[in-house]
């Protein structure tokens, strides 16, 4: 039978578009918001199961699909409270969508790096490898099953401090005890921020044995794997050290200290914050005030209370973030540090933008730039939102906003009484902020591609 060469054209046609359709959905950028949202839907489902709920009482569907996008996006905003609204099936659920929201993160930001770096050619790969000392480009499953070791590894040694410590100080039976040192060992170096007490960590927060161990899981979860490993593989010669972990371990020192030489030069002596601890007691509250914002959303004092200072320092450590490819949030410490040096060599009349004797390439200045400012717009448009949809004032709102999308988890103390639209609002800042930063760097680096001509430059004025 002969076909018309027409109709056999049109078929292949057809056939070559839908190959192409399918390589393009099936595009691993493309496949992390999906995998994201699939497990989102999956989680608000056995949230609304009776089982996972203590009662009837209000919108099932939006607190459970919120409290999903919350755990998954490992952010912690909540609009129930966890510790009485939920059952413990319910709160295991939580817990579970909080552990496959972080493995997916720093699993799936490491294969995109991976991805990213096989697409600049044999000779670049290794010289990021030999930069890195980090990532072995032929074998995904080893990549896999060492940061799932590495996050038991963490998450084991926080919960059995704080299980010893529920059990022995806090009256908890050995099976409630331990159940609470592993929720809050998960959430914390997952730096979700959920808690199983109704005013999360404000009753710890003299406690040197649950707040100290919590912290240390946050700045471990916070500072990615790729740092993680290679600080397990022995790196202590800081002349061997590569850009990213240099930007890495001291942009994290420089932003923990200043922010909790902030947060206790502003809440000291105030009445409503630290001012009734202990001596020891305001030193570890200052300390959570300057890790929790980390994109932890741990909270050890009431955030409604705080000064505008620190509710300001606080926006800005919620804004930068962690690490990358780490369980932590915002632009990242690397992308804020590289648009800095950006900024410090243009002033200084520097034609390439340097940093531990390297140059940084004006791709990765691009994509930094982008990141940042996408950002800026998430945040513009989720507190302009917000203020349309409630009544609360801008302070509140923008810091509502910026923990949403930095997926922090803080709050002022308005998230329980926001309308279903300002929810639906933080949703989008909570899904946008966790894997929007990973998927627009990475889709743009995969996409950049060589131009073979020049056009004639231009200098429009700038400033």
């Amino acid at each position: 039978m002969t076909v018309n060469p027409i109709l056999r054209r049109t078929l292949q046609g057809l056939a070559d578009g839908g190959e192409y359709l399918a390589r393009g959905l099936l595009h691993p950028v493309r496949l992390v918001p999906l995998a994201f949202l699939a497990v989102i839907i999956v989680g608000a489902l056995l949230l609304m199961l009776p089982v996972s709920r203590t009662g009837d009482e209000g919108d099932t569907f939006t607190t459970a699909l919120f409290t999903s996008v919350s755990a998954v996006c490992v952010t912690g905003l909540i609009t129930v409270d966890t510790a009485t609204f939920w059952t413990p099936f319910g709160q295991g659920v939580i817990l579970g969508l909080i552990q496959v929201g972080g493995f997916g993160i720093m699993s799936l930001a490491t294969l995109l790096a991976l991805l990213v770096r096989r697409s600049i050619g044999v000779r670049g790969q290794l010289v990021a490898q030999s930069e890195t000392h980090t990532l072995n480009f032929g074998d995904v499953r080893a990549v896999l099953f060492r940061v799932a070791r590495i996050m038991i590894l963490f998450e084991a040694v926080t919960a059995l401090v704080l299980t010893v410590r529920f059990w022995i100080a806090y009256d908890d039976n050995p099976a409630t005890a331990l159940w609470h040192g592993m929720f809050h060992a998960v959430s914390a170096f997952n730096n979700a921020g959920f808690g199983l007490y109704s005013d999360n960590l404000i009753g710890f927060a003299e406690d040197p044995w649950i707040i100290v161990p919590i912290c240390a899981a946050i700045v471990a979860g916070g500072l990615g794997f790729p740092v993680i490993i290679q600080l397990i593989r022995g790196e202590t010669r800081i002349k061997n050290w590569s850009v990213h972990l240099r930007l890495t371990i001291y942009g994290t020192l420089l932003l923990l200290a200043a922010g909790i030489a902030l947060f206790a030069a502003f809440e000291w002596n105030r009445p409503e914050t630290l001012g009734p601890l202990s001596f020891g007691g305001k030193l570890l509250g200052s300390l959570a005030g300057g890790v929790f914002p980390r994109t932890a959303g741990f909270n050890s004092i009431d955030y409604g209370l705080a000064t505008p200072e620190t509710l300001m320092v606080t926006n800005v450590l919620m804004f930068i973030g962690g690490g990358s490819a780490g369980t932590a949030g915002g632009i990242k410490v690397t992308t804020f540090l590289v648009l800095g040096f950006a900024i410090w060599n243009e002033i200084r009349g520097r034609d390439q933008v340097t940093i531990a004797h390297r140059s940084i390439s004006s791709s990765s200045q691009r994509q930094a730039l982008t990141v940042a400012l996408l950002g800026v717009a998430a945040v513009v448009t989720g507190t302009m939102l917000l203020l349309m949809f409630t009544d609360y004032s801008l302070e509140k709102v923008l810091f509502e906003s910026i923990s949403a999308f930095g997926t922090v988890g803080l709050s002022t103390g308005i998230t329980y009484n926001l309308p279903a639209s300002a929810e639906w609002v933080l949703m989008a800042l909570m899904y946008t902020g966790r894997i929007g930063t990973i998927t627009v760097a990475s889709a743009i680096a995969l996409s950049s591609r060589p131009r073979l001509y020049q056009l004639p430059e231009e200098r429009p004025i700038i400033g």
